[in-house]
């Protein structure tokens, strides 16, 4: 009788979650047959920073994430930057609204006026302008009848001594300093102790892992059906609008790059890998605006099917082209053509030598020379091209083909 009530209990979750995910677009309609692949791509500088951003819709029917890149403010702030990724979910308006507006709504008052920097004020700030922004776009919703929309927000705000780092959601920031992942930003998921017991004192449940069953994150902007509760304050809703914000005081000689992404990434690569992968990307002489491409490709192909942002901010600190990175590289590319040409030949013979098969017998081998946390994912290209050139040239050779590989 017991497991009879849990089979009920698992097929109505499943069910609720299904109903949940429809409502808010995330059913089967919600994905592409073939993923768009086309890159937004951008890059800056000012104030000793250097900036790269790419994104990608990938599978997703539609792109809902958006950003902000200033790496250098305007007037009193010019020596300040700040960075944003947007993750949007149901709709990209609350992200596009955010990427335009949030920065304004962060630097007033006397934090940004005075003559010295606090630390403290700055984070009271931030998490005003939050609040006000949110509160901004819940009556502006009302009143113009958007779509219930909501997103995740991860920025980092860098003053002369500081870096701010503030999240909100589950995308994720990172530092990686003196060849370290020093700090990264931690997710609002709905089951961390913290964020449920807000959720249940607001009326709610966790269900999947997920606020009601339907939403993956506790903390957002927008997302207003989860924040009608009468007789709870606005931080204290079903999905708070709250940021959490942490500083660090900036080490100019050791401080080498930013990783801001949504978790279209983050599915993909975990905050170690990624870190190490942007570095060994630089070291072969990668700008931040090739890196984010690499790091799209790479987060396609490893199986992410979101939505993927992806920006890096380099310091002075960050790592230069090093010849035994790039000798290395070339050693890593030269085996893997020949490991190709090898299993082609081999597979061939078996009348199965398909990129397909060749990439997992290459999946099946120990090489400690991939780059790291990028995987064979990341050499993708560099198999595609030695697999299209063996093809080619056999089927030039078939009787009845001319050089080309077409019929004669």
């Amino acid at each position: 009788m017991a497991t009879f009530v849990r089979l009920l209990v698992s097929q109505a979750e499943r069910m609720v979650s299904r109903l949940f995910k429809a409502e808010r677009g995330e059913g089967p309609g919600s994905f592409l047959e073939a993923p768009r692949t086309e890159k937004l791509l951008e890059q800056g500088e000012g104030g000793g920073l250097r900036y790269g951003l790419g994104a990608m819709q990938g599978w997703r029917a539609h792109m809902e994430d958006a950003h902000t890149a200033q790496p250098q403010l305007p007037g009193s702030l010019a020596t300040w930057a700040f960075f944003a990724v947007y993750d949007g979910h149901a709709g990209s308006t609350v992200a596009q609204f955010c990427a335009h507006h949030l920065l304004g709504e962060l630097v007033v008052g006397e934090a940004f006026t005075g003559g010295v920097e606090s630390p403290e004020a700055v984070k009271r700030a931030v998490r005003e302008g939050f609040l006000h922004i949110d509160s901004r776009m819940q009556a502006l919703a009302r009143a113009e009848g958007w779509e219930h929309a909501g997103s995740t927000a991860v920025a980092v705000l860098v003053s002369p001594r500081h870096l701010y780092f503030i999240n909100l959601g589950d995308s994720r920031a990172l530092l990686c300093r003196a060849g370290r992942l020093t700090f990264y930003t931690e997710d609002h998921k709905p089951s961390r102790p913290r964020e449920r017991e807000r959720i249940e004192n607001a009326g709610g449940t966790v269900l999947l892992q997920r606020v009601n069953g339907s939403l993956a994150v506790s903390r957002a902007l927008g997302d207003f059906d989860y924040k009608a509760v009468a007789w709870r304050g606005q931080t204290e809703q079903l999905v708070s609008p709250e940021p959490e914000v942490y500083e660090l005081a900036r080490c100019p000689g050791e401080d080498e790059f930013l990783v801001l992404a949504c978790d279209g990434v983050w599915d993909a690569f975990d905050t170690e890998g990624l870190c190490a992968f942007v570095r060994s990307r630089l070291q072969l002489g990668r700008d931040p605006q090739a890196v984010c491409e690499e790091v799209l490709e790479a987060g396609l192909y490893k199986g992410s099917r979101d939505n993927m942002t992806c920006m890096v901010v380099c310091f002075r600190g960050a790592p230069g082209t090093s010849q035994a990175a790039l000798q290395k590289e070339r050693e890593l590319d030269a085996h893997l053509e020949s490991r190709v040409a090898e299993l082609y030949g081999e597979l061939q013979e078996q009348g199965a030598a398909s990129l397909v098969a060749i990439f997992r017998c290459l999946a099946s081998e120990v090489n400690p020379s991939l780059p790291p946390g990028g995987g064979l994912a990341s050499k993708r290209a560099v198999i595609m091209e030695a697999y299209e050139r063996l093809r080619r040239s056999y089927e030039a050779q078939l009787p009845g083909r001319c050089e080309s590989g077409v019929p004669c």
